[in-house]
């Protein structure tokens, strides 16, 4: 950068701190943080009293009772832990029998608890529960000594012996009989919950919202999921772009990764190689500028247009590359839908695909875009024809063949934020229409006129995997109701 240059525009720190780092190759990888839930066993030991009731339901009364209990949850727990798909931190169980020692747990360093409410009365249940937190009852109905719970968690704990619920932070979905695959799904939901609030998300000429409806969306991104969002310039931008093109170090070495990229079999190449190559280095000062900012996650506003004359191709085949590698990376800068691409990348622990739906008709709907990862499972690439972004018919841009007969899951976020439509789909097709490049025919499990009538906003979110019910449990946590169309298919 000439002094003249840096000197027609104040650099955010962000952007400084980026350009100076352009020569490394080493870059911070995208992470997850983990829930952290304290498991507690609530109980007490009665004392046998004469020609009167003395104890309650339940096969816990004892201290050796207790004892067994706790190492069977402790072994239930960690065979759970294992099976795990998302980072999970159990922290040892602990037995609670008095207020004070629910006071005391209750303030503890975690991001809830895990009530196995075997007896105990009242006071303790409602003292372990923060509302700030996110907890979960599990009761024992057959998976072991039945528990006291198991008959009053609905009519004293959730609704406090009156017919309304009562219980701050605690509704019917969070008590759990049984079956701790329940607890598990549960627990994955706020682990994907978790990492989205308050997520910071660089966004590449400003944060937006599509269409008239969609001016608000990065004020209730804000508002609602706390996200941070940080504004960088084109204008900055550009000069990073310049200043990473004329890196021959770095030019070389994104020349090196396009040609192994396009060595692969599974990787049929339909536009100028230049093009791809660019979008490596294009990719590059991605990177560079989250790990200045320390977050893993970019969008990129006006894509369509502005990126394309500076970086001499197009944003697409960039944001595939670092949705495979594990980043958050979405076109549009459409705040609508980026809070749902971000939760549901970490419920599935996935890549996202935010697309342009079609008009559904007759059970199928095409989705579309140009920005499509390849690891949608996460692990493996599927087939890809990298062609120009189809609007400009310009740059680089993934075709990606998606794998016939997925499921997928399919979340359509309302302009307002106050209830998202979702449901389950099957791809069907490939097709190669005049529209966006990566594009699916999906099989619409439920009714399309509910579909029609309920749809809002514009932008969907699509992964691989059936991921409604957490979506549902977490949204709920958040105040955001949730429309599943394929409860009953």
């Amino acid at each position: 950068m000439t002094a003249a240059a840096a000197g027609a525009l104040v650099l955010s720190p962000t952007v400084l701190r980026a350009a100076k780092a352009l020569g490394a190759s080493t870059h911070q990888p995208p992470t997850r943080k983990p829930l952290r839930m304290q498991p507690v066993l609530i109980y007490e030991t009665p004392t046998r009293r004469e020609h009167t009731s003395w104890r309650s339901w339940g096969a816990i009364q004892t201290e050796a009772d207790a004892e067994q209990e706790q190492a069977l949850i402790r072994r239930q727990l960690a065979e759970m832990q294992a099976v795990a798909d998302f980072p999970l931190d159990v922290l040892p169980v602990k037995r609670c029998k008095t207020v004070a020692q629910a006071k005391e747990i209750v303030t503890g360093d975690h991001d809830g608890v895990l009530l196995y409410a075997a007896g105990g009365w009242l006071d303790l249940q409602e003292q372990l529960t923060d509302p700030k937190k996110w907890n979960l009852m599990f009761v024992r109905h057959r998976s072991g000594p039945v528990y006291l719970w198991y008959e009053i968690a609905h009519n004293r704990y959730l609704r406090k012996t009156v017919d309304e619920f009562g219980q701050p932070g605690m509704d019917v979905m969070d008590v759990v009989v049984d079956n701790h695959d329940e607890v598990l799904w549960r627990l994955r939901a706020l682990a994907g919950l978790k990492n989205t609030l308050g997520k910071k998300i660089l966004a590449i000429g400003g944060p937006s919202g599509w269409g008239e409806g969609g001016r608000q969306a990065p004020e209730l991104a804000r508002r609602q999921f706390g996200m941070e969002l940080v504004d960088v310039s084109y204008e900055e931008l550009a000069r990073l772009i310049e200043k990473a093109q004329a890196d021959t170090g770095l030019v070389e070495r994104c020349r090196q990764a396009a040609d192994d990229y396009l060595a692969s079999p599974d990787v049929s190449l339909e536009t100028d190689r230049d093009f791809v190559e660019r979008a490596f280095v294009l990719t590059e000062v991605f990177k560079h500028l989250m790990d200045a900012a320390a977050t893993d996650a970019i969008t990129v506003n006006h894509c369509m247009g502005t990126i394309m004359g500076m970086s001499q191709t197009t944003a697409c085949m960039p944001l595939s590359l670092l949705n495979d590698e594990g980043y958050l990376a979405f076109c549009e800068s459409d705040f609508v839908v980026i809070p749902s691409g971000v939760l549901l990348h970490y419920i599935a622990g996935k890549p996202v695909f935010l697309n342009d739906p079609t008009y559904p008709y007759e059970g199928t709907v095409t989705l579309a875009h140009c920005t499509a990862p390849r690891k949608l499972d996460g692990r493996t690439p599927e087939k890809v024809r990298i062609l120009t972004h189809f609007e400009s018919d310009y740059g680089a841009a993934p075709k990606v063949e998606m794998r016939l007969g997925q499921t997928l899951t399919n979340l359509i976020p309302d302009f307002n934020s106050r209830r998202w439509v979702g449901f389950r789909g099957t791809v069907k097709a490939n097709p190669f229409l005049d529209i966006c490049r990566s594009q699916i025919d999906v099989a619409i499990e439920g009714d399309t006129e509910t579909l029609l009538r309920e749809m809002k906003g514009f932008h969907w979110m699509t992964c691989y995997g059936d991921y409604r019910r957490e979506t549902g449990y977490a949204l709920k946590k958040v105040g955001i109701d949730w429309l599943d169309l394929s409860h009953r298919t």
